[in-house]
C-alpha cells in the first residue's frame, strides 16, 4: 500500500471513486472542496495497492506541519468503497503514517464521517485510529431525526406550527439567496458578531455547481421572506446548513412551520434529517436552548468525533 499526494490531474479519478464510495458525499467532490483552495493548502492523499488499484482517498490540507482532514469541510476522513475491510484499513493507516513521517508532517488531525452518511457500515478507520493510539480531542452532537422512526413533535412546537398555519404562511423552495442572506448576516452579526462561513457569492457558486444538493427553502408572509433554511442534501441525509428568521418570523413561528414542512414533506423520503450541532469549544459547551428546540421536533443525538495523532 502506498500513499501519494493528490494533484489536479487526479480530479476525474477522485470524483469517480468518491461517487462510488460507501461513505462519501458531494462535499468531498473536488468541485466543492476546491472552491476555497485559496484559503487551504490542499494535501489530499490517494492510496493504491501493489496492483495500482485505488483503494481509498483522504481529503486533507496541510498547515504548520500538520495534516488536517480537511480544515474547510464539516467532516472527512478516509473515503473508501464496499471492498474496504478492517485489515485493509490497517494497511491504509500504515501507509498514511509512513507518508506523514517521510514528508515531515508531525501530526494528524482527523475528522470522522458520522455514520448517518454511510451507505454501508464504514467505521474501519475508527478502529485503525484506536490501534494507532489516536486521541479524541473533540466530540460534536448532531441532532438527527430517523425518518423511519420519527418521534412526535413536542406540544409547544406543534402549537407553533398550528399558529403559523392559521396565518396562511407559505413554505416553498426559492432561488432568492440574497433575500435570505441579508436576514442571516444581520442575525449572525447581532448575536455572535460573525459572518456566515460562506459568503453570498460562495453559496451562489456552490448552489450552481450542486443544484440538486444545495437548496434554499423559505417561509413567506404576504410574499415577504420571514425565515429560511439552506439544506445540504446528500444520498440519505438532509442536513440543515443555515437557519435564520426575521424578527417578524420569530413572532409568528415561521421556522417551526418551515421545519415541519421540510421534515414531513420535502425531505420525508431521506433516511435522516440532520439539524447539525448545538455545541461549541470542541464540544465541551452545549447550547441547551438550541438543542431543546431541535429535540422538540423529535431529533436525538448522534456524535461526531475528531481525533489527534502525534506521528513524530
Amino acid at each position: 500500500m502506498r500513499a501519494t499526494r493528490y494533484t489536479s490531474a487526479d480530479k476525474d479519478v477522485w470524483d469517480v471513486f468518491l461517487r462510488e464510495s460507501k461513505n462519501g458525499t458531494f462535499l468531498l467532490q473536488r468541485a466543492y472542496m476546491d472552491y476555497h483552495s485559496d484559503r487551504f493548502v490542499d494535501h489530499s492523499l490517494l492510496f493504491h495497492n501493489d496492483k495500482e488499484q485505488l483503494i481509498a482517498v483522504l481529503p486533507a490540507n496541510e498547515r504548520d506541519g500538520v495534516l488536517q482532514s480537511h480544515g474547510g469541510l464539516t467532516y472527512g476522513g478516509v473515503i473508501c468503497d464496499e471492498s474496504m475491510t478492517t485489515p485493509l484499513m490497517l494497511t491504509v493507516f500504515d501507509a498514511l503514517l509512513d507518508y506523514l513521517r517521510a514528508n515531515g508532517l508531525h501530526r494528524l488531525m482527523y475528522k470522522t464521517i458520522p455514520h448517518i452518511y454511510h451507505r454501508y457500515p464504514a467505521e474501519e478507520d475508527r478502529y485503525a485510529l484506536f490501534r494507532s493510539d489516536a486521541r479524541i480531542y473533540r466530540r460534536d452532537v448532531l441532532s438527527v431525526i430517523h425518518s423511519d422512526a420519527r418521534l412526535p413533535f413536542q406540544k409547544r412546537r406543534a402549537r407553533k406550527v398550528a399558529q403559523a398555519q392559521k396565518l396562511g404562511l407559505v413554505v416553498e423552495p426559492s432561488n432568492d439567496l440574497a433575500a435570505f442572506w441579508s436576514i442571516l448576516e444581520a442575525n449572525l452579526l447581532a448575536v455572535h458578531g460573525v459572518k456566515p462561513v460562506h459568503s453570498l457569492n460562495e453559496i451562489r457558486l456552490l448552489s450552481d455547481r450542486f443544484p440538486s444538493e444545495i437548496r434554499l427553502h423559505v417561509c413567506k408572509e404576504n410574499d415577504v421572506v420571514v425565515a429560511g433554511v439552506v439544506m445540504f442534501n446528500s444520498t440519505q441525509v438532509a442536513h440543515v446548513q443555515y437557519i435564520s428568521s426575521s424578527d417578524r418570523g420569530r413572532e409568528i413561528g415561521a421556522l417551526d412551520l418551515l421545519f415541519a414542512t421540510l421534515i414531513e414533506r420535502d425531505y420525508a423520503t431521506q433516511a435522516y434529517f440532520d439539524f447539525g450541532i448545538s455545541n461549541e469549544n470542541d464540544g465541551r459547551e452545549l447550547n441547551v436552548g438550541l438543542i431543546e428546540q431541535k429535540e422538540g421536533f423529535g431529533a436525538r443525538s448522534v456524535t461526531h468525533d475528531y481525533y489527534e495523532l502525534d506521528v513524530s
